[in-house]
């Protein structure tokens, strides 16, 4: 038992994994690399009952689907559905109210054909929309510092639960705002997303991914936050098409309804499904550092942006800039591409006069084979990547321990070997024991000596052995010993290998997407751009991918906090390449020249994998210093200085 706790405290720290599992790199010390890949092996998702005990794993086919993982990407796709149910609906209330307003001033609509069908309604519904669009984007930002708080304080199944029953109290309110209708509808809808501070799409985001990270072992989570982001994916597809139906079916106010009892249903099975994880687990209870309270605490997860400080083998004290880079790649990266579906459409109504209806087809297509590729390719993809990588790390260490052995063959062969002169000891060249020179034989018998009663029958023979021989035991000795350390710092290669390729694959995939979003300047007719929309998204891995990184590269104690900041910095891409490449395509197609737009995209892409050509990972033998522990290193340093 001592064993398996000093294991549990050497690894990094899954709440909701045994020891068995949480042990995986150690006890790939008991066997050699190339019998077992530590970082390969995929061990299934426990959980914990009222006691905080590990339950056992799951053994039927019912059990394991109702894993806590795949609980965790079922309420992803549930809270998602709840959410884009009224995305649809709620552009044609804007465009119903804006209607009344006009006639409110104007004479009423006499001719036939759609009464609302003016360009000054038109005009007005845009203006709704979009601030609409602003409003939840600032308040969205708001809200991940909120629910980041409360992942803290009361554990991320609670946070869930309020990020997903204060949504529904906004949707009832826009219930009221659309049987008010005219300039008070508007005003009420408009209002309602100030609660989005409270609970929102950005916050239940941020608390589903914590969930995720702690409910399987670290080398799994990139390939879970892929599929995660999936399912988000397909609740957002299938919620736009159910939305638009369920509205045109049973009315404009019935998608509101629905998506309050959705929310309602979200809240209970986040209650009854999602597994309980204490805030204290969340922290490193070896860490020396301690939550701010306050205004501090509350811009905490802006610190992770900041460069990490690093203990280098030598002991000298560095700057690392991994995650800064990282962050800053990753912004490039959403600036490039996070205008894609938006410029799709807008190309394809310009240049092929697509409808509403195609391009309801081309955003529903493009999610649906965005949730495809992330929920089946993407996790294999990366265990395919992760198994190269680490085969490639095996390799490289097959190849040094062989140098090693040669040059230790080769010192030991130029080591000169002293001629044995006692009776027992072999010669180099041959296995015949050497005779002793014998000087004179015995003639009498005081000559012999004389036998004693407790000599045994065979004394034992004392054996020279010489120093080279000698050598040679006490290395293979020493090799023996250093099996146990060779197998675990093998392990520790091969795992460091697999986070490895997850920034390669981040990489690579910006410049994926890149290429596949500049070759739609080249669409000539308009099934092209339904081509593009399956070409796409096998370039989005790079969300996941970038959350598995940063989530490796900061401590388990402030993992909350980087997936806070990454999200962060996701969210204000999204809001700066709407204005940016917005104005772009604005400014080309005033010269007739938007598809240009595409090729900028691409331009941007290229540069954000330039920028994460800088980010890497700590050195080797390197250890991550927390922030106290720096603060105390860096006053001693000046003391230091200042003594002398």
């Amino acid at each position: 038992m001592a064993a398996e706790h000093a294991g549990t405290n050497a690894s990094e720290r899954t709440p909701l994994l045994s020891t068995a599992s949480t042990t995986v790199t150690t006890a790939a010390s008991e066997t050699t690399p190339t019998e077992t890949d530590a970082t390969l092996t995929r061990t299934p998702s426990k959980d914990v009952d009222a006691n905080n005990n590990i339950a056992e794993p799951p053994k039927g086919f019912w059990a394991r689907l109702w894993s806590p993982a795949n609980r965790v990407l079922l309420v992803g796709f549930i809270i998602s559905l709840s959410f884009s149910f009224t995305q649809v609906s709620i552009f044609y209330v804007f465009r119903l109210m804006e209607c009344d307003i006009y006639y409110d001033h104007h004479p009423p609509y006499t001719g036939t054909g759609d009464r609302c069908s003016r360009n000054e309604i038109a005009a007005g519904t845009a203006q709704q929309f979009s601030l609409l669009g602003i409003s939840t984007t600032f308040c969205g930002t708001w809200n991940l510092f909120i629910s980041g708080q409360q992942v803290k304080r009361w554990g991320p199944r609670v946070a869930l639960i309020l990020q997903t029953s204060v949504p529904a109290i906004r949707v009832a309110a826009q219930i009221v705002g659309v049987y008010a209708g005219g300039q008070a509808g508007i005003w009420i809808i408009q209002l309602t997303q100030v609660i989005t501070i409270f609970g929102g799409p950005a916050g239940y985001i941020l608390v589903v991914n914590t969930i995720a990270g702690e409910v399987v072992p670290p080398v799994e989570r990139t390939a879970l936050f892929g599929q995660l982001q999936g399912c988000i994916m397909l609740g957002v597809a299938i919620g736009f098409l159910l939305g638009g139906i369920v509205g045109d079916t049973f009315g404009i106010v019935r998608p509101f309804q629905t998506a309050f009892f959705l929310f309602i249903f979200a809240s209970i099975f986040a209650r009854y499904a999602m597994p309980y994880i204490s805030p204290e687990s969340l922290s490193n209870p070896n860490a020396k550092t301690t939550r701010r309270g306050g205004l501090a605490g509350f811009f905490e997860p802006l610190k992770v942006l900041l460069p990490q400080k690093i203990r280098l083998s030598s002991g000298r004290i560095a700057n690392h800039y991994g995650v800064f880079f990282l962050c800053c790649g990753v912004f490039l990266g959403v600036l490039a591409t996070g205008y894609a579906p938006v410029l799709l459409q807008m190309y394809a109504t310009a240049t092929f006069d697509f409808n509403q209806a195609n391009n309801g087809w081309l955003m529903s297509g493009n999610g649906f084979v965005r949730a495809f590729f992330l929920i089946f390719l993407f996790p294999r993809i990366i265990d395919a990547g992760r198994a190269w990588f680490a085969r490639l790390a095996r390799d490289e260490r097959r190849v040094k321990r062989k140098d090693r052995r040669s040059s230790s063959s080769s010192t030991n062969k130029k080591t000169k070997k002293p001629q044995q002169s006692t009776y027992g000891a072999t010669d180099s060249s041959s296995s015949t024991p050497v005779a002793p020179e014998i000087t004179e034989i015995p003639t009498e018998p005081e000559q012999f000596d004389v036998p004693t009663g407790t000599q045994i029958e065979e004394e034992p023979i004392l054996v020279r052995v010489s120093t080279a021989e000698r050598r040679h035991v006490e290395h293979d000795d020493n090799d023996i010993e250093s099996n146990d350390e060779d197998a675990a710092e093998a392990a520790a290669d091969e795992e460091k290998a697999a986070y490895a390729f997850d920034l390669f694959f981040l990489r690579w995939s910006l410049l994926v997407d890149g290429i596949i979003t500049a070759g739609a300047a080249l669409a000539t007719q308009g099934w092209h751009m339904y081509l593009m929309t399956v070409l796409l998204p096998f370039g989005s891995g790079s969300a996941p991918a970038a959350k598995g990184v940063i989530t490796t590269m900061c401590p388990s104690s402030q993992r909350t906090d980087a997936l806070n900041a990454i999200t962060l910095v996701e969210n204000v891409a999204r809001l700066a390449t709407l204005g940016v490449f917005g104005y772009i395509f604005s400014a080309l197609a005033a010269i007739g020249q938007s598809h240009l737009t595409f090729y900028c995209n691409g331009a941007v892409a290229v540069v954000a994998m330039i920028v994460l050509m800088f980010s890497h990972f700590p050195p080797r033998d390197s250890e991550l210093i927390e922030e106290e522990e720096a603060e105390a290193a860096a006053a001693e340093a000046a003391e230091a200085t200042q003594g002398a």
